[in-house]
């Protein structure tokens, strides 16, 4: 199993940055998918970001596409989030999630076997 943990969250105002990061332990020999999930108050935990670090592969959620950048440091067992003009409507939990596929970069929660506790971001207008 992969311990993961979120840090980076916060209160910022609109068009302000953060950068989340994902730290992981653990069985991370074979793991290759990272992923971010937005969880906004009242919604459904959707697919932000993902990384195949085997790879370099990496996929995003249309509404952030420019906005939003994810990278990895491998070494280091760390993924990124780097969120640059932020709205209110990226408030919510951001989790950090970890899947087995090698190639792959799934959407879908069902998909990732491991995941953090979340870290908040909130963004006022």
């Amino acid at each position: 199993q992969v311990q993961l943990v979120e840090s980076g969250g916060g209160l910022v105002q609109a068009g302000d940055s953060l950068t989340l990061s994902c730290s992981a332990s653990g069985r991370t020999f074979n793991t290759y998918m990272m992923g971010w999930f937005h969880q906004a108050p009242g919604k459904e935990r959707e697919f932000v970001a993902g990384i195949n670090w085997s790879t370099g592969r990496t996929a995003y959620l249309d509404s952030v596409k420019g906005r939003f950048t994810i990278s990895s440091d491998n070494a280091k067992n760390t993924v990124y989030l780097q969120m640059n003009n932020l709205n209110t409507e990226d408030t919510g939990v951001y989790y950090c999630a970890a899947g087995l596929q090698p190639f792959a970069i799934s959407r879908t929660r069902e998909s990732y076997d491991s995941w953090g506790r979340g870290t908040q971001v909130t963004v006022s207008s």
